[in-house]
């Protein structure tokens, strides 16, 4: 459910910033394929994954988990 619940937050967040996926994930060195099973609910992110999203959101990690 938590995998579910952030893939939701990330996504939203992503498209307020006017993000498309392939142009955030290269904002945010991540590969692009990687980022959109995130986005998806199917990967377990790693802690220093969730701070690369957090920091190219330009938001701290406490706003990234804000209401989940």
């Amino acid at each position: 459910m938590i995998l579910n619940d952030f893939a939701q937050r990330i996504r939203a967040l992503r498209c307020d910033k006017g993000f498309s996926q392939e142009k955030f994930a290269l904002k945010i060195d991540m590969d692009r394929t990687y980022y959109a099973s995130v986005e998806a609910g199917k990967r377990n992110i790693s802690l220093k994954n969730i701070k690369k999203i957090a920091d190219g959101l330009d938001i701290t990690l406490e706003e990234l988990f804000q209401g989940l």
